[in-house]
């Protein structure tokens, strides 16, 4: 009977290899038992993590992730805060002083594109219609000159007819014709005595970027990166200990935050510099935003102030105190871009079962939409936001293109993609407010958006008009017969958001359920 060897047989050759040499002394044989104990540590630190990536595996494939898709100042990151105040209002808490760099950011920001729009004016405005040298600045690099006032026929863009260029006025006479008043040299005072805080802008929007810049995203633009919160105060606080301590106890900024356990404002030197500016300048902002001139600009539409910048200014009072905290609405209307793609966790309870989302916030500028692609995979949900208050806007990168037509570009191109094809679509038709208040105004959409004829200029024909224009992309693009859920919205108010937001929430569940065939 043949005898077959054991494993531990001295003629395996596994054994035979490492079996310890005859003449092995005591230093070899520590040693050698000291480099078997380390291979076995790292051996079992492999299995470990082995098992906590299969472990993460499992519960990954549970957890819903979200992508919030759509141009740039779409709203998808005042979404996102919203998402972030009902799901993880604790975290929002934690960044609140952060903010307070964006609002005076913003403020400044305001105050010198008002100033920057009355010098190109001549501090002064006579009631025509005539382009301003800023007007003539900013669209000599995009825009062919004037040949003649004959009428040239109007150009119709792929999605939607619009005009590809900002309606021109058409007298151009030139506003250093009138002479200066006592207007334009009160506000004159009110630029040199505003000098010092509008020059904190560039210091601003350093503290906020940290510098970097973003490629393709238009002109004076700032962008964040995901963590800006932390970073901004870790970068104040580092300058903060360069600094002499206050001479008096008056010179320390020191409040209560609402709802945290805190009470010292994270310091910040620049930040501080320009809260005394603005405390300082009150009277002066006020001035100025009350002024005559600044509103028959607005009014004319040659001063064309951001969103945000109405909300800010006409609480500048709030704004400027010493003891100044942002409020979840100032966080709610701060605006500032986002670069990149930032994920925020929240744990979701869903009819008693706690489901873990990943939402990602995505840069919207045309120069950061490629980096969208890697998160399309394996997502299970896509809101896109579509602002449709900017039918009289067009893009900072190419300002011949409409926004409305840019975003329906970017529905269409969403919808057509082989990845997304079986993901859960949800539509925000966003910032209705803002549509309305234009509408009020008598802003005319088929000045801007041609093929709107002579349909009512009424909030409900215009935005059936865009809704129609949306469902016909999807309609195009709908080979798996799936559902569009479309919301008219305003995420800045918190309630009708939130009540949106639990509806969008089913939905996306219940669809997440049918696609793992639980249901």
């Amino acid at each position: 009977m043949m005898r077959t060897s054991s494993i531990r047989s001295q003629d395996d050759p596994l054994s035979l290899a490492i079996r310890p040499p005859p003449e092995e002394s005591d230093t070899d044989r520590h040693i050698r038992l000291q480099h078997e104990a380390e291979a076995r540590r790292i051996s079992e630190q492999i299995d470990e993590e082995l098992r906590f990536e299969r472990e993460k595996l499992k519960k990954s494939k549970t957890d819903v992730k979200l992508l919030l898709l759509g141009q740039a100042e779409s709203g998808k990151s005042t979404l996102q805060k919203q998402f972030q105040l009902m799901y993880s209002p604790a975290s929002l808490e934690s960044e609140r002083m952060s903010w307070r760099t964006v609002v005076y950011f913003n403020v400044v920001r305001s105050i010198k594109k008002i100033l920057t729009t009355l010098e190109a004016w001549d501090d002064i405005d006579d009631g025509s219609d005539s382009q301003s040298t800023l007007e003539r600045q900013e669209l000599g690099d995009f825009l062919p000159p004037r040949a003649s006032s004959s009428a040239t026929p109007s150009i119709h863009s792929s999605q939607i007819g619009v005009a590809l260029s900002p309606p021109s006025p058409t007298s151009p006479i030139s506003p250093t014709a009138s002479s200066p008043t006592r207007g334009s040299t009160a506000i004159s005072d009110l630029r040199r005595r505003l000098l010092p805080l509008t020059n904190t802008e560039p210091q601003l929007a350093d503290r906020l970027s940290g510098g970097v810049s973003v490629s393709g995203s238009g002109k004076g633009e700032v962008y964040v990166r995901s963590g800006w919160q932390a970073r901004t105060i870790q970068k104040g606080q580092k300058l903060l200990r360069r600094q002499p301590k206050p001479s008096s106890p008056e010179d320390e900024l020191t409040i209560e935050r609402p709802g945290t356990a805190l009470s010292v404002i994270d310091a910040d030197p620049l930040v501080d510099d320009v809260a005394r500016m603005l405390e300082q300048s009150r009277e002066d902002i006020r001035t100025l935003w009350e002024n005559q001139v600044v509103r028959a600009l607005m009014t004319s539409r040659k001063l064309k102030l951001d969103e945000w910048s109405e909300f800010f200014l006409n609480d500048i009072s709030r704004i400027s105190a010493r003891n100044y905290v942002p409020s979840t609405d100032d966080i709610l209307h701060a605006r500032i871009q986002t670069m990149g793609v930032a994920e925020h966790i929240f744990d979701v309870d869903i009819h008693g079962k706690t489901v873990t989302w990943h939402l990602f916030d995505v840069g919207g500028a045309r120069g950061q939409r490629h980096s969208w692609v890697p998160y399309f995979d394996d997502a299970n949900a896509i809101i896109f936001v579509s602002p449709i208050s900017a039918f009289d806007q067009y893009l900072e990168e190419d300002p011949r293109t409409n926004r409305i037509d840019d975003s329906l570009q970017l529905f269409t191109q969403i919808c057509s993609n082989q990845l997304l094809k079986r993901v859960h679509l949800v539509l925000f038709l966003n910032k209705t407010d803002i549509l309305r208040k234009k509408l009020e105004r008598g802003l005319s959409v088929s000045k801007y958006i041609l093929s709107y004829g002579d349909r009512p200029n009424e909030y409900e024909s215009v935005v059936q008009y865009f809704r129609a224009h949306f469902l016909q992309v999807h309609r195009r693009n709908n080979e798996n017969r799936r559902v569009l859920y479309t919301h008219m919205t305003n995420v800045v108010d918190t309630k009708a958001t939130q009540s949106i937001i639990g509806n969008v929430r089913d939905s996306i569940f219940r669809g997440y359920l049918q696609s793992a065939a639980l249901v």
